[in-house]
């Protein structure tokens, strides 16, 4: 039986989704910060009391693992945790003394990835590859 269209489309856009969030925050911070581990770790700050070096490595497996995880659907709520937690940490704690808008961008990401937290990847990713499916798209239950 074909599945009705919004399904498909609700698919799309997690996917979309994914791969926007995940990309933008793998590109644009965790990319960066892995190249130029040894320059940035001693430096890093310590805003949960851990150390720099370890709190680097942290947000770094956040945003390079973790994020990579979320673009091919693998693992998708379990990736999201550690995304979440340290935009937490950076939003409140680490910038809680800074303007607005330098707060701004840490839930401005919070936000796609809390979604996909509660949505899971959607059809079109690794977590729903093997798992087999209803009529209209959601988990067929096996007795």
């Amino acid at each position: 039986m074909k599945e009705p269209r919004s399904d498909l489309v609700n698919s799309i856009g997690l996917l979309v989704l994914r791969l926007g969030a995940g990309g933008f925050l793998l590109c644009g911070h965790g990319w960066g910060k892995l190249v130029s581990a040894s320059a940035k770790a001693p430096e890093f700050a310590n805003p949960i009391g851990i150390g720099p070096v370890p709190s680097f490595w942290l947000v770094v497996f956040a945003e390079v693992v973790c994020s990579s995880l979320v673009m091919v659907g693998f693992l998708t709520r379990l990736s999201t945790l550690p995304i979440l937690v340290f935009l937490t940490v950076a939003g409140f704690i680490q910038h809680a003394h800074d303007p607005w808008p330098r707060r701004e961008l840490a839930f401005v990401y919070a936000v796609p990835f809390l979604a996909l937290l509660m949505t899971g990847a959607g059809r079109f990713s690794l977590d729903a590859k093997g798992k087999p499916r209803g009529p209209w798209g959601g988990a067929r239950n096996k007795q």
